[in-house]
């Protein structure tokens, strides 16, 4: 069955509807390569789908081993390259700022869990993955 399936809006934008679900998403070309920027652009989604990804991973770690995981955020910055364009980096910080404190066993189950999602594995090596994470 298919996941999704996306329509050519025109002037560089498309609008994927998720099969399941049917939730909507448009993306639009960035600035710098002819496009409006009104929307996440494909490369943003490559990006931003790392830092969800870890975050459900860690969610899921959370659970099976049956810790408290409160709020987090996570800032995904992008980083592109030419001849070919492509993404060659993707640097992302997550701040836990709920106030629960970790002991040190749960930041590693943490640290580990956003380490090994699927997306994290199936991105090309070549791309560089910085992940920082603050404890507050």
């Amino acid at each position: 069955m298919a996941t999704s399936t996306i329509t050519y809006l025109g002037e560089l934008r498309t609008e994927a509807v998720h099969i399941q679900s049917g939730n909507v998403l448009i993306t639009d070309a960035p600035v710098d390569n002819q496009g409006k920027g009104e929307a996440f652009s494909p490369t943003d989604l490559l990006a931003t789908s790392l830092a969800s990804c870890m975050m459900t991973i860690i969610g899921i770690a959370a659970q099976n081993h049956q810790f408290k995981l409160g709020r987090f955020t996570a800032e995904v910055t992008k980083i592109m390259a030419s001849d070919p364009r492509r993404v060659a980096g993707i640097h992302i910080l997550m701040r836990f700022t709920d106030g629960e404190n970790y002991s040190e066993k749960e930041r590693k189950i943490i640290e580990r869990a956003a380490l090994t999602c699927p997306v994290m594995y199936s991105l090309h090596p070549d791309i560089e993955k910085k992940l920082d994470m603050v404890w507050e």
